[in-house]
């Protein structure tokens, strides 16, 4: 049986079990937003400019001449804001099946969806209490 976006099942026992059924959408909406970038460094590939010179070679920011090393120290602080964007942005990952799917669970799947957005919130009410949010 050829495998298409409407008919990702396998038999069991005789019946046909859809198992992604409700999630075609995503499925394309996943497809795209893999084909975006792809496409963008494959058209930038495309149109550069090629050029062989020094200049080529030399740092460029904001049109001006770059003065001193680029090896500077940065603060901690732009990582650990950093990385806690990337614990938050990640959380929607994780809350968007369950959101798609939020009729059909139940609700214990509810009660579970809350304990880990509180877990998410003690995180949260920890990064700030650190000043890990600060941008003194």
């Amino acid at each position: 049986m050829p495998v298409s976006l409407k008919s990702c099942c396998f038999s069991c026992g005789g019946e046909l079990v859809f198992v992604l059924s409700g999630y075609e959408y995503f499925l394309v909406f996943l497809m795209i937003a893999c084909l975006v970038p792809v496409s963008a460094l494959g058209i930038a590939q495309f149109l550069r400019p090629v050029g062989r010179g020094p200049a080529r070679r030399t740092t460029y920011e904001s049109g001006m001449e770059p003065i001193g090393g680029a090896w500077i120290q940065f603060n901690i602080r732009y990582y650990m804001f950093a990385l806690v964007f990337v614990i938050f942005d990640v959380e929607t990952v994780f809350l968007y099946p369950w959101a798609v799917a939020f009729n059909q669970l139940g609700l214990l799947a509810f009660i579970e969806a809350l304990i880990f957005i509180g877990i998410l919130v003690i995180g949260l009410v920890y990064a700030w209490r650190k000043g890990a949010l600060e941008w003194s």
